[in-house]
């Protein structure tokens, strides 16, 4: 396993950049000697590439199952979809999707990580047992800070323009992409702090594909990656960085396939986001990331020496 933590000054990319701090994420303490693979479950219905595939529980369960004997690191359960134009889900459906998935994987020794915006469903999963929660709204909603603050779980504090009914209606605009999403997540990262959340619970993300032109804003915040996260020094982010382009419209722009064919495209996305410091990544296609990474992580090591 590649150790990134002291490697002097190598000039050579693929070995000049130290791992983030830990990341406190309720019952675990996350280290990333190498990027971390987010494997996700939808229960839901609509979401953008398998909704529907996984609704049923037992579904659910097993594709739980088939992420663990992949190599997943953290497993992301969401009951509500976020892809662009999807309708909001009712707290009490959103809650039955999600705790039950929950009480029964807390037990596989892997962080829960629960995709959800809602305070009430947060409080609910840590209550359940969830170790991480995923907010696509950056913990923005009215109470949101107040259902996490008093727990010990860790924060993924996300980048989106507007919401996910309207983010992709009409062209995302911006300045200066790049610029502008670190700002937005040095503000969020700073209110979170300052209501008592420590610092090493947060982690960032920039949203790729929520409110971002599919071509010139999302590869431009992959380019940059670090860049987006706050307080970047030496071409250190000291807040771990989740990357999730899986499978999403700025590959399929590229290779021009539908969302299930694009598992090399997300695969080669990984790889890339590794390269430009993504801690966490998350991904449907479990296996063939974390071989990918292994092969990466092989090359970074030899590249030290």
């Amino acid at each position: 396993m590649p150790n990134l933590t002291s490697h002097g000054n190598l000039p050579n990319a693929l070995a000049d950049a130290a791992a983030p701090e830990p990341l406190v994420c309720g019952r675990f303490t996350l280290t990333f000697e190498r990027p971390l693979v987010m494997g996700i479950l939808n229960a839901t219905p609509d979401s953008f590439s398998d909704g529907g595939r996984y609704l049923a529980f037992d579904d659910a369960l097993r594709r739980a199952e088939h992420m663990l004997l992949d190599g997943v690191d953290i497993i992301d359960i969401g009951g509500e979809s976020t892809r662009p134009g999807a309708p909001p889900v009712a707290l009490d459906e959103e809650l039955e999707r999600v705790i039950p998935l929950v009480e029964r994987l807390k037990g596989a020794n892997v962080p829960l990580s629960i995709d959800t915006y809602k305070p009430e469903v947060m409080r609910h999963a840590l209550a359940a047992g969830a170790d991480l929660i995923n907010d696509v709204w950056g913990f923005r909603m009215p109470g949101a800070i107040d259902a996490v603050r008093g727990s010990q779980c860790g924060l993924c504090v996300m980048h989106m323009l507007g919401e996910p009914q309207t983010m992709q209606v009409g062209e995302p605009d911006y300045a200066d992409v790049v610029r502008e999403v670190r700002e937005f997540l040095q503000a969020r990262c700073a209110e979170l702090e300052a209501a008592g959340v420590a610092k090493a619970r947060i982690s960032v993300d920039p949203g790729f594909g929520f409110g971002k032109t599919v071509v010139e804003h999302n590869y431009a915040l992959l380019a940059h990656l670090r860049e987006t996260a706050p307080h970047v020094v030496a071409g250190v982010a000291p807040y771990p960085i989740l990357a999730g382009m899986s499978r999403k419209s700025m590959l399929g722009a590229l290779v021009n396939r539908p969302a299930p064919e694009r598992v090399a495209a997300s695969v080669a996305a990984a790889v890339c986001a590794a390269q430009q410091g993504a801690a966490i990544i998350r991904v449907h296609d479990v296996a063939p990331t974390v071989d990918a990474l292994k092969v990466w992580g092989a090359m970074r090591e030899a590249a030290r020496h």
